[in-house]
């Protein structure tokens, strides 16, 4: 759908150029940052041109993350559906890396984009190609969740990264009615690219697990 262009609208001001800056600032400096006066700014506008363009804050932001989930890679099909899988994800994995804030305004989102949805498409394509049943299939959405975007969703927010030391005396002090919880204070690693733990270890790792396992599910049903 093209926008019709108010008689006031700078001359070259378009959609996809108010994306593409509004994108770069959420790099940079995250997508609180993002807001029409902020892009305007940056363009070089008046404010009220942007609304003309892609109306309020919220249809801007879905408007990035249509963005940045269409330039995800479509990879090549591999010697398996687990391996074609499996790179696509990886594939939307680096793509979220890029734009880190775009798992966020995901999360908040109740209803997916339609870059978004074509790339779900994508992804059902494969694994119904590779012999799944509608049922597993089905299932397999609902188990990888976020991962088919590239991002999971822990448990707790773990924040910034812990001081050696300020770990340790959170571990002693957890110690003696809580073993296990400090155990895993003291050992978990703490280096992720997109905080927290190790990120990009622990997401390939349940990914591979979740894959592995449809795949048995799978030859099990033949």
């Amino acid at each position: 759908m093209t926008t019709r262009r108010s008689k006031t609208a700078p001359a070259g001001l378009t959609r996809e150029g108010i994306v593409d800056v509004a994108i770069r600032v959420a790099d940079a400096d995250g997508p609180t940052a993002v807001s029409m006066r902020r892009i305007a700014q940056e363009l070089g506008v008046d404010p009220m041109s942007l609304y003309r363009h892609i109306g309020a804050k919220d249809g801007l932001l879905d408007l990035m993350t249509d963005t940045v989930v269409a330039g995800i890679e479509r990879v090549e099909p591999g010697e398996t559906w687990v391996e074609t899988a499996r790179a696509q994800m990886l594939a939307a994995r680096r793509t979220m890396l890029r734009h880190p804030w775009t798992a966020e305004v995901i999360k908040a989102r109740p209803t997916p984009t339609p870059a978004a949805l074509r790339y779900v498409d994508t992804i059902l394509g494969i694994l119904r190609g590779g012999g799944l049943s509608l049922e597993l299939t089905h299932h397999a959405l609902h188990v990888l969740g976020s991962r088919i975007l590239g991002f999971s969703q822990d448990l707790y927010d773990e924040g910034t990264d812990t001081a050696p030391e300020v770990a340790a005396a959170q571990a002693a002090a957890l110690a003696p009615e809580m073993p296990w919880v400090a155990e895993m204070i003291l050992g978990s690693s703490h280096e992720g690219a997109l905080g927290g733990c190790d990120d990009d270890v622990e997401f390939a790792f349940a990914l591979d697990l979740v894959l592995e396992g449809l795949e048995r599910r799978r030859a099990a049903r033949s």
